[in-house]
């Protein structure tokens, strides 16, 4: 049993997902710190945590992912990889739990500032030689803008999935429980017909035991008889 734990795929990707999650709370944590105390959206603190914590919330959703196919697979048939309905809805309820914190964080995250406004555009004088870095840093701002754009598409499809996920589980859940209403009716009916039958064996037994007994009374009485006959014998004799 431990050697299957060991290559299941599934808990190895767990114990991985619950480290990165484990780290990513105080990222989290120190993010909301520096947001409400930043003053300026543009603050390289601010910025610098932010990307901390995009990029553990990447690498978070990414085997995330792993953890829904993994629970996907098995799902349908979970006997066929040893595995209990009980331990699929357990897989089914962490990725469904994980889901939703790292959804609350992305949510967090796309927020505004809330410390202070941003800066007026017309409060910035752009000389003839400064084109070439507004220019770089649009383009940087840009790309960074497509690359959260991509994040968030992958993660709507696993937070959807997640979603089809707990559908499932509470699906199964309702199943379960009228299966086990089903069971507790099958045992009742077969306590009743045990009980008929310890008694319909109680009865036999008792008249097999009368049988006994006359049988071993007529078997006397006719050793009797012939006993007899042959003292008359004798004497006549």
């Amino acid at each position: 049993m431990s050697s299957n734990t060991e290559e299941d795929p599934f808990l190895q990707v767990q114990q991985d997902v619950l480290s990165q999650l484990q780290s990513t709370r105080p990222l989290f944590t120190s993010y909301l710190r520096i947001r409400s105390l930043a003053t300026n959206a543009s603050s390289p603190e601010l910025a610098s945590a932010r990307s901390d914590l995009e990029s553990a919330l990447s690498a978070l959703a990414e085997d995330l992912a792993d953890l829904v196919e993994s629970v996907k697979a098995v799902e349908s048939n979970p006997s066929q990889y040893g595995l209990s309905a009980a331990e699929v809805t357990r897989r089914q309820r962490l990725v469904q739990e994980v889901g939703g914190e790292i959804e609350d964080m992305r949510e967090e995250l796309a927020s505004k500032v809330s410390g202070g406004k941003l800066p007026d555009p017309n409060s910035f004088a752009i000389g003839d030689g400064d084109h070439d870095e507004d220019y770089a840093a649009g383009f940087e701002a840009q790309q960074q803008e497509v690359m959260m754009r991509e994040q968030d598409q992958h993660l709507d499809g696993v937070f959807q999935t997640v979603g089809n996920l707990r559908q499932q589980a509470a699906d199964m859940g309702r199943e379960l429980e009228e299966q086990a209403e089903m069971l507790e009716v099958v045992d009742n009916l077969a306590d009743r017909v045990g009980g008929r039958l310890q008694t319909g064996m109680d009865k036999l037994k008792y008249v097999m035991r009368r049988n006994e007994d006359r049988l071993s009374s007529c078997c006397i009485g006719v050793l009797i008889v012939v006993l007899i006959i042959l003292l008359i014998l004798l004497l006549v004799i």
